[in-house]
């Protein structure tokens, strides 16, 4: 069974906006994780971590690089054409069009 593209620009950008907020609050947790960190346990952010780095500006590169990687799958994501059930309106089209 063939899949159909859906044609209705508002369903596409329906589908950006939910995975767009979707990704937000994931993000928004895992930042949330560094502030509560460095508001209520700042000699933590002090200890070192990784390769000599301190834990505050390690997890400050990982947000970054987290932050690139959601973009890159965003990107990804929304080019992905989202499948509809339109493979029964065109089997009646064109068993109308044999008719014919």
């Amino acid at each position: 069974m063939k899949q159909q593209i859906s044609s209705d620009p508002g369903d596409s950008e329906q589908r950006k906006s939910n995975i767009g907020v979707r990704m937000t609050i994931l993000y928004a947790i895992i930042y949330s994780g560094f502030v509560v960190l460095s508001v209520f346990m700042p000699t933590l952010m002090g200890v070192d971590a990784l390769f000599g780095l301190n834990l505050a500006i390690a997890y400050g590169l990982a947000l970054i690089i987290i932050a690139i990687i959601f973009a890159i799958i965003y990107n990804l994501m929304v080019r992905i054409p989202k499948p509809t059930n339109a493979s029964h309106r065109i089997k009646k089209s064109n068993a109308e069009r044999s008719k014919e």
